[in-house]
């Protein structure tokens, strides 16, 4: 169940989509300008923080993205992740239809590999995978848990159409952090979020974990 969404500091619909992007715009800035040894160390903390989570939470079926513009990169950590007990699996979020949820295909690290509409790599091949964990890249987030993607709202119609509905977790630098992105009705809020400065429990959804 949703929490009631944060009051914007706006008054129109317009108003809204030019603060969250600007907001997205900003941060995805600010991520690539990142000098690569800062990010190589906060990445470092990130994935000791995921560690800790994920010894917690113990999925077994984990969906992760491939980083892009500077994103956290997560796959040596996967790599690890799935090395450490063979009963384990990944995968990569797929978009097959424009404008329908994605398809999660899984990944090994051997997998042959292509690419999709914005060259991002993705399974050429690969069996459809239900994650019962996502970890889901954040360019901006608040406390609640909400998200600003990249404006396709992929994640959002993929979240909102899976039954069950898998552990969201946001994987992102702190710097994304933000007091509110001004979410909209169709935005979907992670259950948990972890960045450099340690992994927190959203406030935007009831959590069972």
């Amino acid at each position: 169940m949703n929490s009631p969404l944060p009051r914007p500091a706006a008054d129109s619909g317009a108003e809204i989509a030019a603060l969250r992007k600007n907001l997205r715009n900003a941060r995805i800035a600010a991520r690539e300008q990142l000098p690569a040894a800062e990010r190589q160390a906060l990445t470092a903390r990130i994935e000791a923080h995921l560690d800790a989570l994920l010894a917690h939470l113990a999925p077994t079926r984990l969906a992760f993205c491939w980083p892009w513009r500077n994103e956290v990169d997560l796959v040596p950590w996967m790599n690890r992740w799935l090395a450490a007990d063979a009963t384990r699996r990944a995968a990569l979020p797929v978009v097959r239809n424009p404008g329908q949820p994605m398809a999660f295909l899984r990944w090994t690290p051997d997998a042959a590999m292509d690419t999709d509409h914005h060259d991002i790599p993705i399974p050429a091949d690969g069996e459809r995978l239900e994650p019962d964990l996502i970890l889901v890249p954040l360019n901006v987030f608040d406390a609640a848990g909400y998200r600003l993607g990249y404006g396709g709202g992929y994640f959002d119609r993929t979240l909102a159409a899976l039954d069950p509905l898998p552990v969201c977790v946001g994987v992102a630098f702190e710097l994304a952090r933000t007091e509110t992105v001004y979410p909209q009705p169709h935005d979907q809020p992670m259950d948990w979020i972890v960045t450099e400065a340690g992994a927190a429990q959203a406030t935007g959804r009831t959590l069972n974990a």
